[in-house]
């Protein structure tokens, strides 16, 4: 993966701090073909992300770090390179559960298959894989938009509403950053989808 770096005026974003799900401290280490080298992305107890990046600048290799409980705020630019790190890891650690969760759920299907001789256990296993299968389903889907939303921070367009142009609040994004709307414009499209629905 490369990452571009778009030149600019900062845009100050309207957000707040927005909480993540606690869980116990893991590693995830990117697939790094960039040059500035590998991302390593540890989420502490309390959802929070912290990373060590290697750069490499006009004056040689330096190293860029979120400090630890490092969360976005308004105070600062809107999507300066602070914010851009702390996003992009988050949507790789959570690209990087899901594969890891898809992955026991297809060993977990291989070793049942093989257990169920009797017809009525058959006919439950095929139940449950059915469900399974449609669970993996949705999340391929999810992967596709957390590697959209990484793109997107590649291109300098992530955090901005597709549909106004405007600043997503840093909340909504802590929440759920593979957003591309912004509360208002996703309301709007919801009532939109409904007076459809209801024509």
């Amino acid at each position: 993966m490369t990452t571009k770096r778009r030149a600019g005026d900062a845009v100050d974003g309207k957000g707040s701090r927005g909480r993540s799900p606690a869980s116990e401290p893991v590693r995830v280490k990117a697939d790094a073909t960039d040059p500035a080298g590998p991302i390593t992305v540890k989420i502490g107890r309390g959802g929070d992300v912290s990373t060590a990046m290697k750069k490499t600048g006009e004056g040689g290799a330096s190293a860029v770090q979120l400090p630890n409980g490092y969360r976005p705020s308004d105070s600062e630019p809107f999507m300066n390179e602070r914010q851009r790190t702390y996003f992009r890891n988050k949507l790789i650690a959570w690209k990087e559960e899901i594969i890891r969760l898809n992955r026991e759920t297809l060993q977990g299907l291989h070793e049942d298959s093989a257990q169920h001789a009797d017809v009525a256990d058959r006919a439950t296993f095929e139940t449950d894989r059915a469900l399974e299968l449609r669970a993996r389903d949705r999340q391929r889907k999810l992967i596709a938009k957390i590697d959209a939303a990484i793109a997107r921070i590649e291109d300098g367009s992530y955090g901005y509403c597709e549909e106004t142009g405007e600043p997503i609040s840093l909340k909504r994004l802590d929440a759920r950053p593979i957003a591309t709307l912004s509360i208002e414009a996703q309301e709007r499209h919801e009532r939109r989808e409904r007076v459809f629905r209801e024509e």
